[in-house]
Parts: C-alpha cells; sequence; structure tokens
C-alpha cells in the first residue's frame, strides 16, 4: 500500500457559548423592565448585574491592567482599564488603595499580587502594567507595540497568578481581547509531558472577564494553541517523535479539526522520483513519510495556497556529522513541519474561506552505511541533479521535491518553511524571520501580518548573484551549498528557486533563527521551542482570505 488517506468525518463543532461563561466565577443575571439593581453588586452595562457562586472550592484569580508613565513617581498618570476601575469601583476602591500603599507602580511588564480586597471572588488578583496608553504602530519597529504590551502584560500576569497555584484565572481585555489571550495562553504554557506527577505544574483556566471582544478572545486563543501544538511538536524527543509518529500525531490533530490528510510512504515518493527527499532519510531506519494534509474552506475549484513544511525530526548532519553542542537542539528541525500542521489546525477551527494543501516530508538525517555521502549526485522530482557538497546542508533537499511536485496542484501561491542555515541566527538573531520572494504583494502581506503578530520578518535579497553561487558548476545542475564562501542563507534560497514550478509565485521562510525561545525572545515565551511564526501564518492566511 503506496499511501494511507485519512480523511476527516467531523468536522469541529463550534458552539455558541452563553455569555455567563465570559465571567467564569460571576453568573450572568438578566434584569426585568424598568427593575432597579439591588446592593453593591458590581454593573456590567445598563442590561445585567452579576451574583457570585460559591468560590470556596476552585483557587481563582483576576488580571487587570493600569496604565502609568514610565517617570511618574507621584502616580500623577496613574489609571485603569476601563475593566479595572469597574473592579475597583466594586471593591470599594480597596485595590486601588492596596497599589498606592506599595510604591512604586508597576510598570510595563510588571505585576502586582492584591490580597483582601473582601470580595469573597478571587484568591489574588493580579494588576499588571501597561505602560502608557498611547502606543500604536512603530514604523522603527515594524511593530504594533499596544497589541505586543498587552500580549507581555497579559504573559506576566497570569505567570504570576500561576505561582500561586491557582486553578482559574479571569482577565481584563486590557484594550485587546486577542492580544490578551494569546499573551496569556503562550505565557502560561510550558512543556512537561515527562515530569513526574509531583512536579507538575498547575496549568490555569483562562478566561474572558469582561465581555468587550468575544470573538477576538476567541480568535486569540486558536492563534496561541496553534503555536504552543507548534512548540510541544518541536520539544518532543527525536526518539519518541519520529517520522511515523509526527505523522500519526498530525492525523489526531488534524482530522478532529476537518482537515483531511494523506499519509504516504517510501515506496510512493519513489515511483515519483522524490529522490533528493530519500537521499536525506536513507541513513536512518526511520522511514521516511510524505504527508499531505487538504483544508477546504471555499469553492474546491479555486487554486489552493500551497504551504510546505520542512519535516526532519532530527538531523545529525548525515555523514558530515554535527558536533554534539549544535546537535542538543536538532530535535526541532521539524519546525517548519510543526507550523504547518498548527496553522491548518487554526484555519480550520477559524473556517477561514480560502484553500489551503500543506505538504511536509518527514525523515531524519542521520550518519549510517547507506547515507548519502558529501559528492553524490542526485536527479530530483522536475529531473535536474544536484551535486551533494554537504550532508548537514539537507534542508534544501528535503524541501526540493516538494516544491517541484506542488505544481500537480496549480497554485495559486507557494510558502515554503524550514529550519536552513544558522547564517540567519548570525544575521538577525531571534528578532525575525527570513522572507525571501520575487513577489512584492506577497512579501507586504506576511509583513503586514507580521506586524500585527508580533512575530516579524524581514526580507532578504534573492539576487541572480545567489543563483550563480548554486548553478556554477560543470558536474551537476545545482549545488546545495554553493561556491560563494559566504552568503549561506541567500544560496539556500537561490537554490530552492531553482525547484518552484514555472509561473507560480513563492516565498521562503528560513526560520532557523527563531525557531528557539531565549532571554532575547519576546516575553511571553518561556525559554525552548518557541513554535513561531505559527501564528504570523494564520494572521498572512487570514488577512488572504479577507481580501478575496
Amino acid at each position: 500500500m503506496l499511501a494511507m488517506r485519512v480523511l476527516s468525518t467531523t468536522p469541529l463543532l463550534r458552539t455558541s457559548c452563553r455569555q455567563a461563561e465570559l465571567f467564569g466565577c460571576m453568573k450572568v443575571v438578566r434584569r426585568k423592565a424598568h427593575a432597579q439593581p439591588k446592593g453593591d453588586s458590581m454593573m456590567m452595562d445598563t442590561e445585567m448585574k452579576l451574583s457570585c457562586r460559591n468560590t470556596s472550592s476552585v483557587p481563582r484569580g483576576l488580571l487587570i491592567g493600569m496604565y502609568c508613565e514610565d517617570d511618574d513617581v507621584s502616580g500623577g498618570t496613574f489609571a485603569f482599564t476601563p475593566t479595572g476601575q469597574r473592579y475597583n469601583d466594586f471593591s470599594k476602591g480597596r485595590i486601588k488603595d492596596q497599589l498606592f500603599r506599595t510604591f512604586p507602580l508597576p510598570r510595563l511588564g510588571q505585576v502586582r499580587i492584591i490580597y483582601g480586597t473582601d470580595d469573597d471572588i478571587f484568591n489574588a488578583i493580579a494588576v499588571v502594567g501597561l505602560g502608557t496608553d498611547c502606543v500604536g504602530y512603530n514604523p522603527v519597529e515594524e511593530l504594533d507595540e499596544m497589541k505586543e504590551v498587552v500580549r507581555i502584560a497579559a504573559a506576566a500576569g497570569c505567570r504570576a497568578l500561576q505561582s500561586l497555584s491557582l486553578h482559574k484565572i479571569q482577565l481584563d481585555s486590557l484594550g485587546h481581547a486577542e492580544s490578551a489571550a494569546e499573551g496569556a495562553a503562550m505565557g502560561l504554557w510550558i512543556y512537561q509531558e515527562h515530569r513526574s506527577e509531583d512536579k507538575l505544574i498547575v496549568m490555569p483556566k483562562i478566561n474572558l472577564f469582561d465581555s468587550e471582544d468575544w470573538i477576538g478572545w476567541q480568535i486569540g486563543q486558536q492563534k496561541a494553541s496553534a503555536q504552543n501544538l507548534a512548540r510541544q511538536l518541536a520539544e518532543t524527543p527525536a526518539n519518541l517523535l519520529t517520522p511515523s509518529a509526527f505523522a500519526q500525531s498530525a492525523v489526531e490533530v488534524l482530522t478532529k479539526a476537518g482537515v483531511n490528510v494523506e499519509v504516504k510512504v517510501r515506496n510512493w515518493a519513489k515511483l515519483r522520483g522524490f529522490n533528493a527527499f530519500l537521499s536525506v532519510s536513507a541513513g536512518s531506519c526511520q522511514p521516511p513519510i510524505f504527508l499531505e494534509a487538504y483544508y477546504e474552506g471555499c469553492d474546491p475549484d479555486v487554486a489552493p495556497v500551497v504551504l510546505i513544511g520542512k519535516g526532519v525530526t532530527f538531523d545529525a548532519g548525515g555523514i558530515c556529522l554535527r558536533r554534539c553542542q549544535g546537535m542538543k537542539n536538532q530535535k526541532g528541525d521539524m519546525a517548519g513541519a510543526a507550523t504547518i500542521v498548527a496553522a491548518l489546525r487554526a484555519i480550520s477551527n477559524l473556517q477561514l474561506p480560502i484553500n489551503v494543501r500543506g505538504l511536509i516530508p518527514l525523515c531524519e538525517n542521520m550518519p549510517g552505511a547507506s547515507a548519502f555521502k558529501p559528492g553524490d549526485i542526485i536527479r530530483a522530482q522536475n529531473g535536474k541533479t544536484i551535486l551533494v557538497q554537504d550532508t548537514s546542508q539537507e534542508g534544501c533537499l528535503v524541501l526540493a521535491d516538494a516544491l517541484s511536485y506542488s505544481g500537480v496542484y496549480t497554485p495559486k501561491f507557494m510558502v515554503d518553511i524550514g529550519t536552513l542555515t544558522n547564517e540567519i541566527f548570525e544575521l538577525m538573531g531571534a528578532a525575525a524571520s527570513g522572507v525571501f520572494t520575487h513577489s512584492d504583494s506577497l512579501y507586504d502581506l506576511i509583513r503586514i501580518a507580521s506586524i500585527h503578530t508580533g512575530d516579524r520578518v524581514w526580507r532578504m535579497p534573492l539576487w541572480e548573484y545567489y543563483t550563480e553561487a548554486v548553478v556554477n558548476t560543470d558536474k551537476s545542475d545545482v549545488m546545495n551549498v554553493g561556491t560563494t564562501p559566504a552568503g549561506n542563507v541567500c544560496n539556500a534560497a537561490a537554490f530552492l528557486q531553482e525547484f518552484v514550478p514555472l509561473m507560480t509565485d513563492w516565498m521562503h521562510m528560513d526560520i532557523e533563527g527563531v525557531k528557539l525561545a531565549t532571554t532575547h525572545s519576546p516575553a511571553y515565551l518561556r525559554p525552548g521551542m518557541s513554535g513561531r511564526p505559527t501564528r504570523t501564518i494564520i494572521e498572512f492566511l487570514s488577512q488572504l482570505a479577507c481580501r478575496h
């Protein structure tokens, strides 16, 4: 059997939630016509009043925001967010009173935990600093700073409450519900699949406390959940996430969301001439898998967007073996594939009116008796021959066959995503993903998406200079490294360009620099695999769907 086809049988059911669920520990009671509110219950709009459930059994926390200029030492510029002000009024000013008794006030990203407000609703209240309320798009930083501030603040506040072992957290939208949901969900997440039960960190459930933008909150939850899925896959040890195990995980995740999946094996790839892909897998005893996933959100006759993700579940470098230090994070060499799976689940859950096909070549790059070697010449799926100069530069080979094969779907355009070169990290660090394309419209779309998500991109050159570096050989059509002593990140993109079907718009994203979250990464990501650029890809596809 050359391929296994797995069809989703039940699309994800999306139920409408009652507004009461927004408040968690609160019960929404509709007022009768002309009825007067009783007591000091906190008012939300003019249509309802809130009464409290018994909360003694479940530890709960509340997160609210406040603004204050960084150089304000007297609190003269202090102001709560609208939700924070309402809850402070509900507590008869006790929250503000405690804040001003414990100067200085929280600055951007700082948290103050408040106890003893005598409301019997929350065990603790986290007040997070949002800086000034005048921030917005920063053209120098290529960033919507307001949204990024909300993410940072939501993550900081939720982590502070998480450290108190609270089981439920209610969040102020902080002015942007989508970003608050993203920051909270990503900030709380931690990979702990293999910890002993007594060492597990409590993962609180998060809910929106106010009702300003419930749809935005849901969208943010989907985006953050997708990025956390990509982090989960990339963090899984390579002995547990082999190509076959990755395929099984993808099938389970995607079919539940209504995405069709096809799992194709070695013989299928061999019959179609995927020799570049198969050569990389030759040194491993783990069989290669070629995964195809298809989300149909509009008319089947509409050309799909094709996403291609590099899925090397462990990269030892092959015969050109990496140093041990350089190998420790190579379980994450399938970050591109993880991004594709996570993005497909999210766009299906969001029901975007767009057709998307994901192509994911999965394999290991290991040394072995049958491993491919420097000096080998391989004929790729499109007929071009490749001279292998360095087996540790296998990413180009894995993606090449998938790129040329994607032409059978006559795509609207294609995007490949992979951890290709260390040079992109040396060039830009963890600040942005490198993007290569000749299409100004594609770059403009991904750039705008990245401004909104805070997960930025930067355009790199795709000049003839780099093409000459990879085709200037009399032994084959192309080389997998090139002849120039530097510029490997651009050479890799020029190599891939040789396998893009004619008359097809294409964009390449090198995400090696952003695959790991470090102290220089956004504050809402704990150290480890970052799951980037999942949210940017989702936003990119969302904007494309809205345009059409």
